[in-house]
């Protein structure tokens, strides 16, 4: 038997793991690398001592046959449920637990910028922040937001055409731990400052307790993008008992920013690939906002790659 092919992924989030699950499950060696110090990406669980927050997306749904399917494969073994009616799905403990199943098994390197890609011969180098270099790979995936995708291919000297089209609104997220009592399990007022407001512990397998959730809206974060967390907590703070129509008060309240939250302009193709090098990309910015294009995207592009190393 020839030596198996080997693949870099550049990215920990759906779209990576996808990816890297298609591909190993195929018979190829898999590397992930994602600067993250865990897997997930937007798909993200923040703790604080005893309390646990989805701070990044909060649910999942299947328009399309692959992504149901994995839906219900994952509900039957336990890694989602059901929530909040119309098909909602979420992860089970948190919602990086679908992602983290996908990885199973494979390499991961946690906390690692790849900085620069490098293509000597037919193989492909990841060099990383530190200096250290990785490879060689037959193929590169990268499955990082656009922006960073086209920031590392600037950087390397190479292109993918297209790329730069897309485009991310941002999202600061609050995270509260309240002594009040809110019952409702998820308030979409998509009223400025407040795009979406999720109680924690309303989701299946999660700790008791009062933990909301609050998204800003696009056109409130974009504003605020560089305000000080104190600042966006107080404004964030204020505008949710204002909807609320109750003092939360709060004893843990944190914010985060996502820089690329929602992908605002997407390419509407599945991946891009380029043979020639044997590079691609893929994410949710290919297909829409919506974690199942991330799915769809990794893929497809999986499929790209897989078709190309099989016919050398």
């Amino acid at each position: 038997m020839g030596e198996r092919r080997r693949v870099g992924i550049l990215g920990a989030g759906m779209a990576g793991a996808a990816a890297a699950r298609k591909l190993a499950d195929s018979g190829m060696t898999v590397e992930v690398f994602d600067k993250g110090r865990t897997v997930g990406g937007r798909m993200a669980t923040r703790r604080h001592g005893s309390m646990q927050f989805d701070h990044g997306a909060q649910f999942m749904r299947a328009h399309g046959p692959a992504f149901a399917a994995q839906l219900a494969h994952w509900e039957r073994h336990g890694i989602v449920a059901p929530w909040a009616g119309s098909g909602r799905r979420v992860g089970m403990p948190d919602m990086t637990a679908p992602v983290r199943d996908l990885l199973d098994g494979l390499s991961i390197a946690s906390a690692v910028t790849i900085s620069r890609i490098c293509r000597e011969g037919d193989a492909w180098h990841l060099h990383d922040a530190s200096g250290v270099s990785h490879g060689p790979f037959d193929a590169v995936a990268l499955t990082c937001p656009a922006p960073q995708v086209t920031a590392l291919l600037d950087a390397s000297g190479y292109t993918l055409a297209g790329v730069a089209r897309a485009s991310y609104a941002p999202c600061w997220s609050l995270m509260v731990a309240a002594r009040c009592e809110v019952r409702v399990p998820l308030v979409e007022p998509r009223n400025e400052p407040i795009g979406l407001i999720a109680f924690d512990a309303a989701k299946p397998g999660r700790p008791a307790g009062v933990r909301l959730t609050l998204h800003a809206t696009p056109t409130w974060s974009r504003d605020h993008l560089d305000e000080p967390h104190e600042a966006i907590v107080s404004a964030l703070l204020t505008a949710a008992e204002r909807l609320l129509g109750t003092a939360l008060q709060p004893i843990y309240a944190e914010a985060h920013r996502w820089r690329y939250a929602q992908v605002e302009r997407a390419l509407e193709v599945p991946h891009l690939y380029d043979p020639a090098f044997r590079l691609g990309a893929a994410g949710d910015w290919c297909l829409g906002a919506r974690i199942e294009a991330a799915y769809d995207s990794g893929s497809a592009l999986a499929g790209a790659i897989l078709a190309d190393l099989c016919a050398t």
